[in-house]
């Protein structure tokens, strides 16, 4: 007898999505304004925020491709994401008592380790939930709701900041205080969305070995995904945490209040196109969705380093477009790599994926913040946008769908 679907999917996909969604609306209340907390109430140099942002996703990356491992090797992927959710939800409420960046990166840190946990474990439930012919469409939904959420969060954060400071250009800490309350309410909430979520059964091929040893990882996989995993960190190691999108918006004399409503802007485009880039990679082959993202993310970045502060409505626009960016590359990426491997080997797959993006963060966000302070705010987006053309170029040449 068929199971009952949700938008003809394994109702999996929908729920996990559901809790990617209220996960996300406590994520960007908090965190988003995190840089500018940082910036303007503890006064930290752009050196530390890259710091923080970029060794807390590194470590926590290590945990990606453990935890990717171990739910191969324990056959199981659900207790992880549990667990892994829930670190997060926990470490958020600390932030209300952040005096100093070393306690914002205590807290930023448990919760990226949070992260760590349970993206590879929760993206290979989502493939395992899912036919190959659904794969796009599965996780386009995913990342639509993940980045509704996220849009979400957002909104409820400029009503925060209208109702506490108005137009001021500066974050204050009373303002932050009260983003930090009533952000840390979805996060619990999401973790009761697991009761609605089951393990899939999976039938083994004869012959697969699910627990290969942690120091052999890339041992077994096709030469195309070890391949992806290379181009994977060309791109990403000029692509800085976001944390430097938003210090360039106030940098250009926006204040906070519009720095969200353009942020705003970016996750409803991410989320309006996830859905249909996914259906779309499933036609027309994820190679195509994904070198057309990189190549509007090269344009974004490089509008990003020329645009001028008696310009910088164009902000707007490029805000919209790097959602689109997003829309098109991040569910269709995921998809790409169920593509290239194993059912048995999906969970360690996807943490050396993740993986791979988090510890290229750290340097690529000490180059970010190192180029911002020597040489100028505009320097580390032409690094971002000249490497994200070398890795179109690595993508298209040695990769064959």
């Amino acid at each position: 007898m068929k199971s009952k679907q949700i938008f003809g999917l394994n109702p999996n996909v929908f729920f996990l999505g559901l809790v990617s969604f209220l996960t996300d609306v406590s994520s960007e209340m908090i965190f988003t304004l995190l840089p500018l907390f940082l910036f303007n109430v503890l006064q930290a140099p752009t050196t530390i925020i890259g710091l923080i942002e970029g060794a807390a996703e590194s470590v926590a990356s290590l945990l990606r491709i453990f935890s990717g491992w171990l739910s191969d090797r324990l056959g199981k992927r659900k207790g992880l994401t549990i667990l892994g959710y829930g670190l997060s939800a926990f470490a958020k409420p600390f932030m209300y008592i952040a005096t100093t960046w070393g306690i914002a990166f205590g807290v930023r840190f448990a919760d990226r380790v949070g992260k760590g946990m349970r993206t590879a474990p929760r993206d290979a439930l989502v493939a395992d939930s899912l036919t190959p012919e659904q794969r796009g469409k599965g996780f386009g939904l995913h990342r639509a709701m993940d980045t509704f959420g996220a849009a979400v969060g957002i909104i409820s954060a400029v009503v925060v900041v209208f109702l506490w400071q108005g137009e001021s250009w500066g974050l204050t800490q009373d303002t932050y205080q009260q983003l930090v309350l009533i952000g840390v309410i979805p996060a619990v909430l999401a973790l009761f969305i697991f009761f609605f979520v089951r393990e899939p059964k999976r039938e083994m091929p004869r012959g697969a070995s699910p627990t290969a040893k942690l120091g052999g990882l890339l041992s077994g996989f096709d030469k195309r995904f070890k391949l992806f995993l290379g181009v994977i960190f060309l791109f990403s190691l000029g692509n800085s945490s976001d944390a430097f999108l938003v210090l360039r918006a106030q940098n250009l004399g926006n204040p906070v209040l519009y720095i969200l409503l353009m942020l705003v802007v970016f996750n409803l485009v991410y989320a309006s196109i996830s859905t249909p880039a996914g259906i779309l990679s499933d036609k027309l082959g994820r190679k195509r969705v994904i070198l057309l993202g990189w190549l509007i993310y090269a344009l974004v970045y490089l509008g990003f380093a020329l645009v001028s502060p008696s310009a910088s409505w164009q902000l707007w626009l490029l805000f919209g477009l790097y959602g689109l960016y997003y829309g098109l590359a991040e569910g269709v990426a995921r998809a790409f790599v169920a593509d290239l491997v194993p059912a048995e080997r999906r969970g360690t797959a996807y943490g050396l994926f993740h993986g791979v993006v988090g510890i290229t963060l750290l340097p690529a966000s000490l180059i970010a913040g190192w180029l911002w302070q020597v040489v100028n705010p505009a320097a580390p987006f032409l690094f971002g946008s000249g490497l994200a053309f070398l890795a179109m170029i690595g993508l298209l040449v040695l990769i064959k769908e």
